[in-house]
C-alpha cells in the first residue's frame, strides 16, 4: 500500500475537496455522554474532516445509511474502529462476524443466524417473560432501586448467557468485557488505555467459558460446536462464535434497557400509552428507544476502493467514523427526531446496523427489551427519577452509569 502517515493506527488523509475541516473531538467524554455536536455535524454537509484524527466523519441519514450499509466500498474487515487493520495489528483476533467481509463473513454469519433465528427468539420468549416478571415484582417490592445495576444489567446478565449455555456467568465480568470492547474500537485515549488495561484479567475469563467443555450442550454456543462437528466451521470458529456474542450481545442490551427506563422516566405520557397497551406497545416503544438513543452511537468503515458519496470523493483507505446516533436524529429522514414516541414507526433506524452486518442478535435482544417493557407496565403505574442519572462514557456504547428510581406499583 506504500509508506503512509498513522494517525490512530489509520491512514490520516486530506480532507477531500468541499469537505469543512473541523476541529471537535467526537471521543471527548462530553460528547460521548451529551452527544451535543450532532446538529452542527448534520449541518455542515454530507461529511466532515475531523482534523485531529485525519479521518471523515458523516451524520446524515441518507449518507450514513449508504456508507454503513455497502459491504463492498466501504468494509468491517479493516476494523470498525478508528484503526486500520490493515496497517496495524488488531488488539485482539478480530470478530469473526463483525470485523470480516464477505465471502468468509457469509459462512460464519449463516451458522449464527441459523442459531440465532426469530424461531430461536420465539422460543426463548416464554422464558424471558417469566424471568422478567420475577424481575420487575421483586424491584417494585423495593421500591427505590438504582435502575442500571438493579434491571438494565440485571436482566441480559442473566438470560442471555443462559441462552447461549454458559454454565457459570458472572455478571461483573460479562458487563465489563462488553465495556472492553467497545472502548477499544476508540482512539488511543484514557478510556481505550483502561479497557486494554483490564482486558488482561477479563479476556481469559471469557476465552475460558467459549470452550465446548464450558457450555451445556442446550444452548446457542453447543450449536456452533454442532456446526464445526457437521463441518460448516471449525472448532476454534466456534468458540470465535461463542466470544462474539458474549462481546456484543450482553452490553447492548444493557444499554437498551436502562436508555428506555430513562425514554420513559423522562416521558411519563408515553409511559402512559406503554400502560395502556403493553402486549402491543412494549416491542414499538423498545425501537423507539434505541433510534432516539442509539445505544451503539459510531462505528467505523474504511474505504476499499477510491469511490464518491453524495458528490464527494473518497480516496481508498479513508477511514469514516459513521455516526449512527446523529443519523437517526436527523430531520430530513425524521418527523419531529426530538420527540421520544412510542406509536412512531421506526423501522428502518441505524441502530442495530444495517444490510450484511446488521446485527445477529436483533432478535434476541428484541425479545429480551420487549419482555422487561411490558413486564414494567403490567406493574408499576409511575416511573419517578429520584435523583440526576449520569451516562457513562464509552467510545462506542451511549449508556447509563446510575439512573436512581422510584417504581410505584400499579
Amino acid at each position: 500500500m506504500g509508506a503512509v502517515e498513522l494517525v490512530h493506527g489509520h491512514k490520516r488523509i486530506e480532507p477531500p475537496d468541499g469537505v469543512p475541516s473541523w476541529d471537535v473531538d467526537p471521543y471527548s467524554a462530553g460528547n460521548l455522554t451529551d452527544r451535543t455536536y450532532f446538529d452542527a455535524l448534520r449541518s455542515k454537509g454530507p461529511f466532515v474532516y475531523l482534523s485531529r484524527y485525519g479521518m471523515l466523519a458523516c451524520g446524515r441519514y441518507d449518507v450514513t445509511r449508504e456508507v454503513f450499509s455497502d459491504h463492498v466500498r466501504f468494509v468491517s474487515s479493516r476494523g470498525v474502529g478508528v484503526s486500520d487493520f490493515g496497517l496495524e495489528e488488531p488488539w485482539r483476533p478480530p470478530s469473526i462476524i463483525l470485523e470480516v467481509d464477505p465471502p468468509y463473513h457469509t459462512r460464519t454469519r449463516r451458522v449464527i443466524m441459523r442459531a440465532l433465528s426469530p424461531k430461536v427468539a420465539r422460543e426463548l420468549r416464554d422464558a424471558f417473560k417469566a424471568d422478567a416478571e420475577r424481575l420487575i415484582d421483586a424491584v417494585v417490592a423495593k421500591g427505590e432501586i438504582e435502575a442500571v445495576t438493579d434491571i438494565a444489567e440485571a436482566f441480559p446478565t442473566k438470560v442471555f448467557p443462559e441462552a447461549v449455555g454458559i454454565k457459570d456467568p458472572d455478571a461483573k465480568m460479562l458487563v465489563e468485557f462488553g465495556s472492553i470492547v467497545f472502548n477499544a474500537i476508540g482512539p488511543e485515549n484514557e478510556l481505550r488505555n483502561r479497557a486494554m488495561a483490564r482486558n488482561k484479567v477479563v479476556m481469559p475469563w471469557i476465552l475460558e467459558r467459549c470452550s465446548r467443555e464450558r457450555l451445556t450442550p442446550d444452548g446457542i454456543g453447543a450449536s456452533f460446536f454442532e456446526a464445526a462437528d457437521a463441518g460448516e466451521i471449525t472448532e476454534h470458529e466456534a468458540g470465535m462464535l461463542v466470544r462474539s456474542l458474549l462481546s456484543a450481545g450482553v452490553d447492548t442490551t444493557v444499554t437498551g434497557i436502562g436508555n428506555a427506563l430513562w425514554c420513559l422516566a423522562n416521558n411519563p405520557q408515553e409511559y402512559e400509552k406503554l400502560k395502556a397497551d403493553p402486549e402491543g406497545l412494549a416491542l414499538p416503544a423498545f425501537e423507539e428507544t434505541l433510534r432516539y438513543t442509539s445505544p451503539v452511537q459510531a462505528f467505523c468503515r474504511t474505504a476499499a476502493v477510491d469511490t464518491e458519496v453524495a458528490g464527494i470523493r473518497i480516496e481508498e483507505g479513508s477511514k469514516i467514523l459513521c455516526v449512527l446516533g446523529a443519523a437517526n436524529m436527523d430531520p430530513d429522514h425524521w418527523e419531529a427526531p426530538e420527540k421520544f414516541d412510542i406509536s412512531r414507526q421506526a423501522a428502518g433506524h441505524l441502530a442495530l446496523g444495517v444490510g450484511v452486518h446488521v446485527c445477529v442478535g436483533q432478535n434476541i435482544a428484541r425479545a429480551e427489551g420487549r419482555a422487561v417493557l411490558r413486564a414494567l407496565a403490567e406493574r408499576v403505574d409511575r416511573i419517578e427519577l429520584t435523583g440526576e442519572p449520569t451516562w457513562r462514557p464509552n467510545n462506542a456504547i451511549h449508556g447509563l452509569d446510575r439512573m436512581p428510581l422510584r417504581l410505584v406499583p400499579r
